[in-house]
């Protein structure tokens, strides 16, 4: 069985380097995007076990790469992560089948339980 790839989205180079950490001390691989349209672009796009996102990025946000990848009928499950938590994006994000809606600074143990809820 190959290593879940886990993809991290958001324009806060700090945030990812410390998603990046956590996910590798799980044992899971991890690639960086600092943008939503990054990771679009990319040529794996498909192979990710899950996505974590921020909700607040220049240019597309985390909501705009949710739209898109329906648009796409890419299914993957999306943890939205954000450091300004809306009752309707949280609701928006959910109704369109998000895995998670946290607040930074979230709690890792619930990063963690997600993260391990939808790998294989």
């Amino acid at each position: 069985m190959s290593t879940p790839f886990i993809s991290i989205v958001d324009d806060d180079e700090s945030v990812r380097t410390a998603l990046d950490s956590l996910i590798r001390s799980l044992g899971y691989s991890v690639d960086l995007f600092a943008s939503a349209q990054d990771f679009l672009d990319s040529p794996a796009i498909h192979r990710y076990t899950c996505l974590i996102l921020d909700v607040q990025m220049p240019v597309l946000s985390g909501l705009d790469l949710q739209e898109q990848l329906l648009a796409r009928q890419i299914k993957l499950p999306l943890i939205f992560i954000t450091a300004f938590p809306d009752l309707s994006l949280r609701n928006r994000a959910l109704a369109a089948g998000a895995l998670a809606f946290l607040s930074k600074p979230f709690d890792v143990h619930t990063m963690v339980r997600l993260i391990e809820s939808v790998v294989p």
